[in-house]
């Protein structure tokens, strides 16, 4: 009898074996450092496409507001392959992979639909997706998040009002940097977990994120104005870890690829109405949204448009992503 048990057991162990990849349940484990938002919006929209696409062959996990831990950890988690996949603001990747600056570029995209039309170009799809791949990671998704606002103790209301402020910006890279430094103002990189302390204590005196990320940590209980910068607009990237993409086999890997697009574009009114949604949220708990005067959007312009080219001409990679996107913006800005 214990000669049986032991065959069927080694039967059974060899068919489990022998079961096609798709037979397997997969976990997708996604982080982000928002929530209540866009991003927050897609994990929504893709799970549920996953699974009428696929039933529960991948079990999709979303972990908002930096529960897997802060976004160093959690991008460098999907470049081991311990987090499935990431969606911070595009900023952060920039110390893996250069060309993610292109995404920085100010009055690349003039309004939040432009920026979604040129997101989900084909074209533009194609090249993105090879972002990282030497660092283990595809880009599936990207969505303007919003435009990039700041936040400050002291107002902006002109240009001038810049100078001397020590604004915290996502990243050190050049394009994260120079604007800023043109402005007058002092940049100063800081991961999103860290930054509502440190404007609570002011060792910054402001930052710059989408409205949203404002509305869901109340940094209205810290400070009132917030200004929009012109033509100015945070991307967000949804990046998974290539080796487990392939681990899942073709039909799931051109699943997840397939969802995670539907999902991006399912999202895009959505986060529209976010943007007036969230100012609103912010107005109605004191909050001041400032437009700057039409003489200073073009102040700021013109010292900060010259910036993008200059610093990704000169990398042979950068350039080319550059053109490609600034080619779509013109192609689709009407």
């Amino acid at each position: 009898m214990n000669i049986v048990v032991r065959c069927a057991a080694a039967l059974c162990a060899l068919s489990a074996l022998a079961m096609p990849a798709q037979a397997q349940q997969f976990t997708m484990k996604i982080s982000s450092p928002t929530i209540n938002d866009v991003t927050q919006q897609w994990a929504k929209e893709f799970a549920a496409g996953l699974k009428a696409r696929v039933g529960d062959k991948i079990k999709v996990e979303f972990y908002p507001a930096s529960q897997l831990g802060q976004i160093p950890a959690t991008v460098e988690g999907v470049a081991m392959g311990t987090i499935e996949a990431v969606a911070p603001a595009s900023g952060f990747f920039i110390g893996l992979e250069p060309r993610f600056q292109v995404f920085d570029a100010p009055g690349l995209f003039k309004d939040m639909a432009h920026a979604q039309r040129v997101l989900a170009d084909p074209q533009v799809r194609a090249r993105l997706a090879t972002f990282a791949s030497a660092k283990g990671m595809e880009m599936i998704a990207a969505w303007p998040h919003g435009p990039i606002n700041l936040v400050s103790h002291k107002a902006v209301r002109k240009i001038g009002d810049f100078q001397g402020q020590k604004i915290r910006v996502p990243g050190a890279a050049p394009l994260q940097v120079k604007p800023f430094e043109a402005l007058g103002a002092q940049p100063v990189s800081m991961p999103l977990g860290e930054v509502l302390s440190a404007m609570q204590n002011r060792t910054i005196d402001g930052l710059i994120a989408a409205a949203a990320v404002f509305t869901a940590f109340k940094y209205y209980d810290v400070a009132k104005a917030m200004t929009p910068l012109p033509q100015s607009f945070l991307v967000v990237p949804a990046m998974a870890n290539k080796a487990w993409l392939k681990s899942l086999g073709p039909e799931l890997e051109k699943a997840v690829r397939e969802e995670a697009l539907a999902a991006q574009r399912k999202v895009e009114t959505f986060a529209i109405d976010d943007v007036a949604r969230t100012a609103g949220v912010w107005k109605s708990h004191g909050g001041e949204v400032i437009t700057l005067p039409e003489a200073d959007v073009k102040a700021y312009l013109a010292k900060v448009e010259t910036i993008a080219p200059a610093v990704l001409n000169a990398n042979p990679a950068t350039k080319g992503d550059f053109e490609l996107m600034s080619a779509k913006a013109k192609a689709l800005s009407q």
